[in-house]
């Protein structure tokens, strides 16, 4: 396989890759279809933002913020089964109750952990033993500005974890059961490695003092654009959209068999931060996974981290203690 060649890289020469918007597919149809296609990613997001915006302090709180994410996720659901991205991405029994399962995990065990020993937990321990406090002038600017720094700064550490999990083995090894899934659905963001999950929601907001309001709507935000990354249904999505945020395009190529695609789009809302440090590729992929799409049980996701971390550890001590018995040994090859 050839490959395509991306600036100084060369994509697509183990799995094929679709680069280039003009190369995507696009939704086909009436003019009612193709509207509906085109404007419901930016008109979701207008209008969470005028609701929180404007709703009474009696709506506005996080009760009514949990129903619409998940009335919202459902939504997505069926729409997938509507209109399908790739057929291939279809959802059968055992995958939906695969991702019931680490979805239910989110809101208990982990959610659990999350609420003693997350990063916003652990700041908020040192900042009340120090008496630091908080960066307060945030809540002086206007709502919509402290909503989107909520969510850029959140997005901006991610996108360096993310980066490290794909540079450094020992991140890599909770990261990689994620990139094991052969296809992406509305709930597959929640598949993956307990240890990796909680890695990947670490963060330093917790450091400032922001509106409730503001957080709230800086949730919605984060839904109206980061849902749409795990999701099988195609979106003619407008130019500006596609340039700002991350899509479902963008994070299939990071998906991909080809390894040269994956280490691309690590952001998880702003894909504007992947362009300014150089690794956005925009197009498509539809064969996902790794070791050619073999799945993995959940029994091994969740163990794979450890028993590959001690397999690897002991190759290497292996190796070491080999040299240092014979240090002129040539390996063979």
């Amino acid at each position: 396989m050839d490959g395509i060649r991306v600036g100084k890289r060369v994509v697509g020469t183990q799995s094929p890759v679709t680069i280039g918007w003009e190369n995507v597919p696009k939704v086909e149809g009436g003019f009612f279809k193709r509207l509906f296609f085109s404007w419901f990613q930016p008109a979701v997001l207008f209008g969470l933002i005028a609701f929180w915006y404007y709703a009474p302090n009696s709506i506005a709180k996080a009760s009514v913020a949990i129903g619409i994410g998940i009335g919202f996720r459902v939504f997505l659901l069926v729409l997938e089964q509507i209109a399908p991205r790739h057929e291939s991405w279809n959802l059968t029994w055992k995958e939906l109750a695969t991702d019931l399962f680490y979805v239910g995990l989110g809101y208990t065990a982990l959610g659990l952990v999350d609420f003693f020993i997350s990063s916003d937990a652990l700041i908020e321990a040192a900042r009340n033993s120090f008496n630091w406090d908080k960066l307060a002038w945030f809540t002086h600017w206007p709502l919509l500005l402290q909503a989107f720094i909520i969510v850029f700064i959140f997005d901006f550490g991610q996108y360096w974890m993310h980066r490290g999990m794909h540079n450094w083995y020992p991140l890599w090894l909770p990261h990689s059961v994620h990139h094991y899934i052969t296809q992406l659905n509305i709930n597959k963001g929640a598949v993956g490695n307990p240890l990796e999950l909680f890695l990947i929601g670490l963060g330093i907001g917790g450091m400032f003092d922001f509106l409730p309001r503001a957080a709230l709507l800086a949730g919605a935000i984060g839904m109206a654009i980061g849902t749409y990354q795990h999701i099988n249904v195609r979106f003619n999505t407008p130019a500006w959209w596609r340039f700002l945020f991350n899509t479902t395009e963008h994070h299939s190529l990071h998906h991909s068999r080809d390894f040269e695609a994956t280490r691309s789009n690590y952001a998880n809302s702003f894909i504007f931060i992947d362009r300014i440090f150089g690794t956005c590729l925009d197009g498509e992929a539809e064969l996902l996974g790794m070791e050619g799409g073999r799945r993995m049980s959940i029994r091994e996701q969740m163990t794979y981290p450890f028993t590959e971390g001690w397999k690897t550890l002991k190759e290497r001590m292996g190796r070491a203690a080999a040299v240092s018995a014979d240090p002129h040994a040539v390996p063979a090859e």
